[in-house]
Formats: structure tokens, C-alpha cells, sequence
């Protein structure tokens, strides 16, 4: 089954600056084939749902592996069943009504 999460990783207990645990989750999502989206606060992550959530679970490997004692993960999960539906086409359809 296809899916489409917002994926927001926090390791807690590590200091203040988080872009070095964001890089590694994003070194481990490219390596795992998946298209994805960085974003201020988290990234977009589409593909095979078995495939994204093992994606999920090695970036906390990642960053527990860095050091950080503790990481709490937000995700929001979309799928659906009627159509294919991808990252770009979700943004695309706002975008058109924000035209009329």
C-alpha cells in the first residue's frame, strides 16, 4: 500500500541544534529509495508503506546510535484506496483552486 507521512524526528537530550540528527534521518530516507520532502519542521516521505516505516525505525536507530537518549516522533499518515496520489499532486490540486 502506498502512503504519504509528515515525519517530525526530535531527539531530546542532545542540546540545542538538531540539524546534524535531521541530516542523518535524511542521509537514511535517500538511502532507502523513498521520495522525499525536507521542510522546516519535518520532511514528507512517500512510498511503500513497509518500506517508509522501516525508513522510520532505522533513523531512530541513527540517532539513538549519535547519542541521544531519547527522540519523540510525530507522523501524520495518509493513504488512500481510490487513486494514486503523490506529495506533488496533493500541493498542485491547493495550488489550482488558489488560481480561480
Amino acid at each position: 500500500m502506498k502512503v504519504i507521512i509528515d515525519l517530525c524526528l526530535v531527539p531530546i537530550g542532545v542540546g540545542i541544534s538538531l540539524s546534524p540528527y535531521v541530516a542523518a534521518c535524511e542521509k537514511v530516507l535517500m538511502a532507502a529509495g523513498l521520495k522525499i520532502s525536507l521542510h522546516s519542521y519535518g520532511t514528507d516521505i512517500e512510498g511503500e508503506w513497509d518500506e517508509v516505516f522501516a525508513a522510520v525505525k532505522r533513523c531512530h536507530e541513527v540517532v539513538h546510535e549519535m547519542g541521544a537518549p531519547r527522540i519523540t516522533t510525530t507522523i501524520k499518515v495518509g493513504t488512500r484506496t481510490d487513486r494514486l496520489e503523490t506529495m506533488e499532486g496533493k500541493v498542485k490540486s491547493v495550488q489550482d483552486k488558489l488560481l480561480c
